[in-house]
């Protein structure tokens, strides 16, 4: 009977919005009816090798809790935001692998579907990410990616988990939540999107390299693309900044402190404007010599030679053994986050364990002493093709019609944002289109003043997550514009980014800006430069 008022509701919101040219339908608006319908669901009747772990309707406010959770996801619990039906389960990819799916049906649909990605190399399920799709309409997937935690101890030995990560697990939850959606609201999605950033933002990309049909519009944040490169590129660093016992290591209140007030000092006004955020880093050549002591100076504010050449190492890019380039340098501005990991004297985790558990499938890998060749073995590996750096996105673009926006935090301490740029370059070039070509299916936003994905100094609210949202406006938020430009053809020139005094709405606005597509870039005409009408987008000369 649920199964049947369940239909017929769907039917009726649907004739509604398309004979009164109305907004998506919301379908199953009764809790009760909209209980029932959730517990009557029979879920393995539409998903094949998979068992069920929960299945449960879920009421606006609940906390949900996730004991089986790896300690290092850091995530045992999320408000759930409206009512929902949570469909979680273990789906099979092989028989040595397999993903644990989360699937969030709201009771108020619009008829969009959300498949939301996983961070770094890790298996944490973005339940927030999950939320904040309910939030707005969407029905939402998101998987462990194939394994349990930030680590990647679960790849020795064991190339089905990898193939999951790569690509496998991204593609399994999204039929399967395709299938969940349309059997449970008697209706397929309408569209389909994907939200991602950093790992998550390489998925996304990948997903349309590969599957180009799963998705009408992709949201890649700060994407970890050329993902070989930039794993060796990561995995530099502790050459570079030897550890803390080292005679010239630079501390972390060092890069916090005159080194970041130099970077400052040199670059910030270039805009226009002394407020602390360097709008177009590949405007700033920063030279480190300006921070050798002086005779007599004290040396707790100042470098010596040896440090100096650190630093200009660490904002230098990495090339190969034949002098190629491998990846691009590291953007000035980003040292003040850039200490907790890349900066602090120890291997980068997530490199680390890519080398020990895949590149050489051991535990034995030593990264003290990396160099060219482990540059060379990761490149020559690639497993599954995880580099993730297409030229060319036909099928994605022109067959299908879709949509990809890309945004990166110039300010980012994780993933240099010149990757990005570059990235885009070479899509562009691979396609053989020019910027005004390429704005038909790729909009790529630079975000100044953000670090990795969230935060920062900047006006950084984007809406690329709940915390990053001011609200479900395509003007000001990237997941908003990405559903104007698929369904009514609007791409968005502009993304208006918010920074709360400390964080805090109740605190007021303390920015606001209009970051502008690539490769247009925020220039600075006069007036209050914390307004976004003191900023206009602008060709460079």
């Amino acid at each position: 009977m649920a199964q049947i008022l369940l239909f017929v509701s769907a039917l009726c919101f649907f004739a509604i919005s398309v004979l009164g040219n109305l907004p998506l339908p919301l379908f199953l608006r009764d809790e009760a009816n909209f209980s029932s319908a959730c517990l009557d669901f029979e879920p393995l009747k539409y998903v094949s090798n998979a068992t069920v772990n929960a299945h449960e309707f879920v009421t606006a406010g609940t906390i949900l809790k996730f004991p089986g959770t790896d300690s290092s996801c850091s995530i045992f619990n999320q408000t759930v935001s409206v009512d929902i039906c949570r469909i979680a389960l273990n789906i099979s990819t092989s028989d040595k692998s397999g993903v644990i799916f989360e699937g969030w049906l709201p009771r108020s649909w619009t008829g969009r579907f959300l498949a939301t990605g996983n961070g770094g190399i890790d298996g944490c399920i973005k339940y927030d990410d999950i939320n904040y799709g309910n939030k707005n309409g969407f029905s939402v997937v998101g998987s462990n990616n194939g394994h349990n935690g930030t680590g990647g101890s679960a790849f020795l030995h064991n190339p089905e988990l990898i193939q999951d990560y790569v690509y496998r697990s991204l593609h399994t939850i999204t039929e399967v939540g395709k299938n969940l959606t349309t059997a449970f609201y008697s209706t397929p999605a309408n569209k389909s999107y994907y939200l991602g950033c950093s790992g998550g933002g390489r998925q996304g990309i990948k997903a349309a390299e590969m599957y180009p049909e799963d998705f009408d519009g992709i949201v890649a944040g700060a994407p970890a693309v050329n993902f070989n490169n930039m794993t060796s590129w990561r995995a530099s660093f502790f050459g570079k900044t030897g550890p803390p016992s080292s005679p010239n290591f630079i501390p972390a209140s060092a890069w916090e402190g005159f080194i970041h007030d130099e970077v400052l000092k040199q670059c910030d006004t270039i805009d226009g404007v002394a407020d602390g955020i360097i709008e177009d880093p590949t405007l700033c050549e920063f030279r480190p010599e300006a921070l050798i002591c002086n005779t007599g100076q004290n040396s707790t504010n100042c470098l010596n030679e040896g440090e100096v050449e650190i630093v200009r190492s660490v904002l230098s890019p990495l090339y190969g053994s034949s002098g190629e380039l491998v990846f691009p340098a590291m953007q000035p501005g980003s040292e003040v986050m850039a200490v907790q990991k890349l900066y602090s004297g120890t291997p980068f985790p997530y490199s680390l364990d890519w080398f020990r558990y895949v590149v050489y499938n051991t535990t034995a890998f030593d990264d003290t002493h990396f160099g060219v060749s482990d540059i060379t073995a990761a490149h020559a590996l690639n497993p599954f093709n995880v580099q993730t750096y297409p030229s060319n996105l036909s099928n994605f673009t022109r067959a299908h019609e879709g949509r990809l926006l890309i945004f990166h935090g110039q300010q980012d301490q994780q993933i240099t944002s010149f990757s990005t740029e570059r990235f885009y370059n070479h899509l562009a070039s691979g396609m053989d289109l020019d910027f005004s070509q390429i704005d038909d299916f790729l909009r790529y936003f630079r975000i100044s003043g953000m670090f990795h994905c969230n935060s920062g100094p900047g006006a950084w609210m984007v809406g690329q997550s709940d915390s990053g949202s001011t609200g479900f406006d395509s003007d000001s938020n990237v997941l908003a514009a990405m559903v104007r430009w698929v369904e009514e053809g609007v791409a968005p020139d502009t993304i208006l980014g918010t920074k709360f005094v400390n964080d805090s709405a109740a605190n007021g606005v303390e920015r606001s800006r209009r970051h502008c597509r690539f490769p247009y870039r925020n220039t600075y005409v006069g007036g209050n430069a914390s307004l976004p009408q003191s900023w206009e987008c602008m060709l460079p000369e």
